[in-house]
């Protein structure tokens, strides 16, 4: 007779900490990963000091971006040496610095066990286990990051959603095709390439079910969803077509019919690809939220073709007005970019001018920020600090006046808000994060859609009962 067998002792749970910077992109890439940890029976923690790992999930757009991305890996790092339980806590570096830098960081940043980039998503939970499981003595970081990445998500693919319960984020595409020469994007994240209006509709109704209200159509160009399957290749400039395949219209379209009191949020949308159909699709669909982000970066000519935007002023000022025009009540998101090299005061005023005139109801402004392996980087022209801050402060200035100007004119209206927190709401010409809130009764529900009047405004934001 054998002796009976001795039990092996129950595997201890991997727990894992997860710091999430940048982009509503970045966010999606983050869910991923939770998804897949959920999946690989690991568990998310918010405590560092009892995670196994921690991985930092980095953003790389702009010089600020990478600084915070950065100190959050220092911080991590330093944290982890101040506690030691049953093994040493690893680190992975993960996200957009990641994936443009990780051959570098490599190097001077010793510190980091793993590297991983956009086609390791998925993998995140292998590669932590092997991290556990391999020489604690290790020095070298490991870099598992693969040069031009194809990853992009599908209905199917595991994901554990960190925003709100009411609302989410749908990234229907990856990558970018555009030139734009300030932006290094399409180095990190890849070529242009979209899931198909299946995948999404499927992935929107499971949304749909459990709950949300708020789609946020998310990619690095929106527009351009469908457009790089077209059997004809569509260039930059070209103009949303249903007739040439799947686009933007068609899946609104598809959207649209889903049963549900919900929104559709469009953002990261490209000027040269709107279409008249785009503007028709959205005056049709009473889904798709009257808000629209756009970014223009400048108006002025000489400067839309320094930055290789592929469009002009004129057709930028028609366009907003074909917008207007045709879905009346539209809220018009944009932001410019100020201190560009080369950017003279005429072309600044150019600007001003343009943004008295156009009176947008949401604005951001960006200062130039120089990017190593960017077009831009090597003009000649650069601006100095001083009169990038100073630009910066008149355009910001000029909004702000302009945005309470339209705060005071919206007192008395009867709006349609979504209630995000006990007391705080948004309108639908607010989009999460990035716009401005309305506070409501503390008694409205959490998660639902009310309608409200405005009773006064608040700086950029509305109070309403």
């Amino acid at each position: 007779m054998s002796a009976p067998a001795i039990p092996s002792p129950a595997r201890a749970i991997v727990k894992v900490g997860l710091v999430s910077l940048g982009c509503a992109k970045n966010l999606v890439d983050s869910e991923i990963m939770a998804g897949h940890l959920h999946q690989a029976g690991m568990v998310l923690t918010p405590d560092a000091d009892e995670a196994d790992v921690m991985i930092v999930n980095t953003c790389s757009f702009i010089d600020a971006a990478k600084e915070e991305s950065i100190g959050a890996i220092l911080e991590a790092n330093q944290q982890r040496g101040m506690r030691r339980r049953h093994h040493a806590q690893k680190l992975i570096v993960a996200g957009c610095m990641a994936q443009r830098f990780a051959a570098e960081l490599r190097t001077s940043m010793p510190e980091v066990d793993a590297f991983i980039g956009l086609d390791q998503l998925t993998q995140v939970a292998p590669i932590i286990e092997g991290l556990l499981a391999g020489d604690r003595e290790e020095k070298a970081p490991k870099n598992f990051v693969t040069p031009q990445p194809r990853f992009i998500p599908d209905f199917d693919t595991p994901r554990f959603r960190l925003t709100p319960s009411h609302t989410a984020y749908v990234k229907i595409a990856e990558g970018c095709n555009h030139p734009c020469s300030f932006c290094i994007i399409p180095q990190m994240r890849g070529r242009h390439r979209s899931r198909t209006i299946e995948s999404v509709v499927t992935e929107a109704k499971r949304l749909v079910a459990e709950g949300v209200r708020e789609l946020n159509l998310i990619s690095q160009d929106t527009t351009y969803f469908g457009m790089d399957r077209w059997e004809e290749k569509a260039g930059p400039r070209a103009p949303i077509d249903s007739t040439r395949g799947d686009s933007l219209t068609r899946l609104l379209r598809e959207l649209q019919k889903i049963e549900g009191d919900f929104w559709i949020r469009l953002l990261y949308t490209h000027p040269a690809h709107w279409s008249d159909e785009l503007i028709e699709t959205i005056a049709a669909c009473p889904k798709v939220a009257r808000y629209v982000d756009m970014p223009l970066q400048h108006i002025s000519d000489p400067m839309l073709e320094a930055m290789r935007r592929e469009t002009s002023a004129q057709h930028i000022r028609d366009l907003i007005g074909r917008i207007r025009a045709g879905v009346p009540g539209i809220a018009l998101r944009t932001t410019f970019i100020v201190g560009f090299p080369g950017e003279t005061a005429s072309d600044f005023e150019t600007l001003l001018e343009f943004i008295e005139q156009t009176r947008f109801e949401r604005l951001g402004v960006f200062r130039y920020s120089r990017e190593d392996g960017t077009r831009a980087a090597k003009r000649q022209g650069h601006l100095p600090s001083r009169t990038k801050e100073s630009r910066w402060k008149k355009a910001m200035a000029l909004q702000r006046r302009i945005a309470l100007e339209q705060t005071a004119a919206a007192v008395g209206r009867k709006i349609r808000v979504l209630v995000e927190a006990p007391g705080v709401a948004r309108s639908e010409a607010d989009a999460p994060e990035v716009d401005a809130r309305v506070f409501v009764p503390k008694s409205l529900p959490v998660g639902g859609f009310e309608q409200v009047t405005v009773t006064a405004a608040r700086g950029y934001d509305l109070v309403a009962e």
